[in-house]
C-alpha cells in the first residue's frame, strides 16, 4: 500500500477552507474509529455483545439484532464527538438532536446485512453527511444532491472504506501494519458498460412485467434482444454489491414488487439510496429509482422506501428505457403508478 492515508486525505479536504470541509473531515475520522471498533467486535465473534435473536424490529420493520443496536451506539457516539446537530439511523424511530450549534446532519445504516454475520459474508455501514438545517427532520428531508459526503465501511476479507467528499470516489483499505486506512483505489471509475446484473431472482413472480422483460432479455444472452451473454451476481449484501460494481462494473436492481410492504421499494432513501447514489455518480456511474435520478428526489419521511437501480451508466439507462417504454419491447401493461417507480 503506497497511497495517502485517510488522515492525510481528509486533511487535504479540510484545507479547502471553510468550516464545513473541516467539520466533515473531523466527522469521517470519528466514524472511521467507530468502524474499527465495530470490526473488532465482528472479528471476535460478538464478544461482549448479546447473541443474535431477531426478536425486536427497527424503525423500518426489519428484524433488529443485538449487533445492530451495538453498531448504532458506536456511530451515535462518534457523531456526538463531532460537529453534528442531528443523527438519524435505521435503528432509531426518531431523529436524535446532538450538538445545539452543530453544522452537520448524519444519516446512518449502522450495520447493513447484519443477518449475514453467521455465514461470514461481507456486511457494512452506510453513511450520509448533510448540512444541518433549522429543524431535526428538515435536515434529512433534502435532496440527496445536497450531501456533503457519503461512504460505506465494508467488513469483509478486508476492512475497507468507500468514500466521496464530493470530488470523486476513493476506496481505502485498513492496513494493520500502519494502523490506519490507506488509499488503495483513488478516483475509481465504474465501467460504462457491463454484462453483469444483480437482482434477487426469487422475487421474479412478484415483479411488474417490465422488470421481468429486462431480466428475461439479459438471461436470453447472445441469442436474445441484448445480443450478449450476461452473468448474474446476487450477493444479498448491498454493500458487497456496491464494492463489486465500483471495481468491475455491473447493474444492481431492487425494484418494488407486489409483496406486502414492497410496493414502494424496500431500500431507504435517506440512509441507503442517497449515499450509494452519490458514491456511484462521483465514480461515473448512475443511480435511479427506475425513472428518476435518486439524488433529485425529495424525501417525505426519514425512513421512506424507494426502488433502486445503480451501476454502469449505459446499463442503468438501458434498464430505464425498458421500464419507461414497455410498448417498445412488446408489452401492453404500463409500469408506472402514481409516482412512476417500479410500482406494483
Amino acid at each position: 500500500m503506497s497511497g495517502a492515508t485517510l488522515d492525510a486525505y481528509l486533511g487535504s479536504h479540510a484545507s479547502r477552507g471553510g468550516v464545513l470541509p473541516q467539520a466533515v473531515a473531523q466527522l469521517v475520522r470519528h466514524l472511521a474509529a467507530a468502524a474499527l471498533a465495530l470490526n473488532k467486535t465482528i472479528e471476535e465473534g460478538l464478544t461482549g455483545v448479546e447473541s443474535l435473536n431477531g426478536t425486536n424490529h427497527n424503525a423500518s420493520g426489519d428484524a433488529q439484532h443485538a449487533l445492530d443496536v451495538h453498531a448504532d451506539r458506536l456511530f451515535a457516539e462518534a457523531a456526538r464527538k463531532a460537529d453534528v446537530a442531528f443523527y438519524a439511523s435505521e435503528e432509531q424511530p426518531e431523529v436524535m438532536a446532538l450538538q445545539s450549534r452543530g453544522r452537520l446532519a448524519l444519516a446512518v445504516d449502522p450495520l447493513d446485512g447484519s443477518s449475514n454475520v453467521d455465514i461470514n459474508m461481507s456486511i457494512g455501514t452506510i453513511f450520509s453527511i448533510l448540512p444541518a438545517l433549522d429543524g431535526a427532520e428538515a435536515s434529512f428531508l433534502q435532496e440527496g444532491s445536497n450531501q456533503l459526503a457519503a461512504g460505506i465501511f465494508v467488513y469483509g476479507p478486508q476492512l475497507a472504506l468507500i468514500l466521496t467528499l464530493g470530488h470523486g470516489t476513493t476506496i481505502f483499505t485498513f492496513s494493520r501494519h500502519l494502523g490506519t486506512f490507506v488509499e488503495t483505489r483513488p478516483g475509481i471509475i465504474v465501467p460504462e458498460k457491463t454484462t453483469s446484473f444483480a437482482i434477487n431472482m426469487s422475487n421474479y413472480r412478484h415483479w411488474d412485467e417490465t422488470v421481468r422483460a429486462y431480466v428475461d432479455d439479459c438471461i436470453k444472452g447472445a441469442e436474445g434482444a441484448r445480443g450478449a451473454d450476461y452473468n448474474m451476481r446476487w450477493i444479498a449484501s448491498m454493500v458487497a454489491d456496491v464494492y463489486r460494481i465500483l471495481v468491475k462494473g455491473g447493474i444492481y436492481l431492487y425494484p418494488a414488487d407486489a409483496r406486502k410492504g414492497y410496493s414502494h421499494g424496500r431500500l431507504r432513501l435517506v440512509y441507503e439510496a442517497n449515499p450509494v447514489a452519490l458514491l456511484m455518480e462521483q465514480a461515473g456511474g448512475c443511480a435511479t429509482d427506475g425513472a428518476h435520478r435518486i439524488l433529485d428526489l425529495v424525501p417525505e419521511d426519514i425512513h421512506e422506501h424507494v426502488p433502486l437501480v445503480f451501476g454502469s451508466s449505459y446499463e442503468v439507462g438501458k434498464a430505464a428505457r425498458y421500464l419507461a417504454a414497455p410498448s417498445e419491447i412488446g408489452l401492453r401493461h404500463p409500469l408506472f403508478g402514481q409516482r412512476g417507480l417500479f410500482s406494483a
